[in-house]
């Protein structure tokens, strides 16, 4: 379903991008066990590896299934370390710093750049529209900066990006999206979410924001996903644009 005639761009001023699968390929399948198995590889002063990545993965499932307006998602992640494992915030973050500018790099093999990202968010910049990295927010702020790179895209491109750091909601939650259009200060009806997941991007419909699924590494839900408002390749977005 391509729906170009059913969707108005005339009152965007912000659009919301999607990363892994939008702006770039990434095969999580392999990017997130050994990023993790890395990290926990730090920490095994404080407890067995095996049982560091088990605590992370539910935090990580605690982060996407439950709303909690009281800490960041960092902090959710830092408490469940610190409460299950006794691993202090201070020896994780120590971790953090040195898997990243250490052992990260080795990951850039599973992240593949999509050469119409750039042209995309240009076409976005020349339009007048502001811009978020509107990635989920389960990764610290250097795994991202990371893939940024990796992908070719500068981060002075968006007005914000979405980070563990900063934020308390994930996808599909609508208190996600209810966060970012807070941050921006603009009414739902004038972003533009766009993504590649039918269930966690397509969800801004819940807050009001208008959607666009990109189809090239497209993500379908068996049991939830939500009609866009418009949907098609990259190639086909562009030309949208």
């Amino acid at each position: 379903m391509n729906c170009v005639e059913d969707l108005s761009l005339d009152q965007i001023e912000v659009v919301l991008f999607d990363l892994d699968g939008t702006l770039l390929g990434v095969d999580m399948h392999r990017f997130i066990p050994t990023y993790l198995d890395g990290l926990a590889a730090r920490l095994e002063d404080w407890a067995h590896s095996r049982e560091i990545v088990d605590s992370m993965r539910q935090a990580v499932v605690d982060m996407l299934s439950r709303v909690d307006d009281r800490m960041t998602l960092e902090q959710r992640l830092l408490a469940r370390l610190q409460n299950s494992l006794a691993i202090p915030p201070s020896s994780y973050q120590q971790a953090l710093v040195a898997f990243c500018r250490e052992t990260l790099p080795d990951l850039q093999s599973f992240v593949q750049a999509h050469p119409l990202a750039r042209p995309l968010l240009r076409t976005c910049r020349q339009r007048g529209w502001r811009m978020v990295l509107a990635t989920n927010p389960i990764f610290p702020r250097m795994v991202i900066d990371a893939r940024m790179q990796w992908a070719g895209l500068e981060d002075d491109f968006f007005q914000f990006v979405t980070d563990y750091e900063t934020f308390r909601h994930c996808k599909p939650h609508v208190e996600y999206f209810q966060e970012v259009l807070a941050r921006l200060q603009v009414p739902a009806e004038a972003c533009l979410m766009v993504g590649n997941d039918s269930w966690h991007d397509m969800a801004a419909c819940r807050a009001g924001i208008r959607t666009c699924l990109l189809t090239t590494w497209r993500i379908d839900h068996r049991d939830t996903r939500y009609p866009p408002d418009w949907e098609g390749t990259h190639e086909e977005f562009l030309e949208l644009l």
